[in-house]
């Protein structure tokens, strides 16, 4: 029988991180089955679905945590399965783009948990403005509403964060 695992991983970035990675969960019996890796920071970190045969998830923990000496920090997580998480709300997106502040982040995050929305994917970056140079704030956020939140009071919500911090925010519903 197979069991799940994520793992979880940051390192300095350097060519052949993956493969010593893939290679540590092919030898400890594993398969690679999903993952989202990023460079950031000078730091390459990732998250990794693995499968793996019952009974071997500490075995997969201590092969990547040989890897420490190459710099790397591993842990090793159960999956507890699709039943704890409860049904599946009406999928939104969001993007939001402006002048980059401290507090977009939280802003945003604390109207969507206000509404019981539940971040399913999120990308965010810093970079020049193309006129200005400014640092500009820029995120995508997938995420779901349940079906008895209110979609218009997230807009409202959304909408005032826009109007405070001088923000282009977008919310689709459906994507």
């Amino acid at each position: 029988m197979e069991t799940s695992f994520i793992v979880t991983f940051i390192g300095d970035d350097r060519p052949g991180l993956v493969e010593q990675l893939s290679a540590a969960i092919e030898r400890s019996g594993g398969n690679w089955l999903e993952s989202q890796l990023s460079q950031l920071g000078g730091k390459f970190a990732g998250l990794v679905l693995v499968s793996l045969p019952e009974g071997t998830g500490e075995a997969l923990e201590q092969t990547l945590k040989e890897l420490a000496s190459t710099g790397l920090s591993v842990r090793v997580t159960p999956t507890s399965g699709a039943a704890a998480r409860g049904p599946a709300g009406r999928p939104i997106a969001l993007s939001v783009l402006g002048p980059d502040r401290p507090g977009i982040v939280r802003e945003i995050a604390r109207a969507l948990a206000a509404e019981q929305v539940n971040v399913i994917e999120m990308d965010s970056t810093v970079s020049s403005a193309p006129m200005s140079g400014e640092p500009l704030f820029q995120a995508r956020i997938r995420a779901e509403i349940p079906g008895e939140a209110s979609l218009e009071a997230l807009t409202d919500a959304m909408d005032a964060i826009a109007e405070l911090m001088t923000l282009e925010i977008d919310l689709e519903a459906g994507s």
